[in-house]
């Protein structure tokens, strides 16, 4: 990887964890937002891309499926970063209470 990759993953990650903070729905900007600061410095192109394609979805349907009011649509069922996102939600409530 040369150092101009690098520097765009850098520049994507940031974009990324700014658009998860900034969505518009608080609650889903708590959520994506924490997952983004936990995460985001790990991922690798395809996640990136993964964690682009969820982003591009609306604040409703991302909450409605974060908190399972509806079932996740086939397109994001085999995505690995909308797993840890569904497996970050429990982590994120069980330490905001210590």
């Amino acid at each position: 990887m040369t150092a101009n990759d690098r520097l765009d993953l850098q520049r994507r990650r940031k974009r990324l964890r700014y658009g998860s903070w900034h969505r518009g729905m608080r609650e889903v900007d708590l959520v994506l937002g924490r997952f983004a600061d936990a995460h985001l410095d790990g991922f690798g192109e395809r996640e990136l891309d993964q964690f682009e394609r969820i982003l591009a979805h609306g604040d409703p349907d991302l909450y409605a499926w974060i908190c399972g009011r509806r079932p996740l649509p086939a397109e994001l069922g085999g995505n690995d970063v909308m797993e840890l996102i569904m497996n970050f939600k429990f982590s994120v409530h069980g330490t905001e209470n210590k």
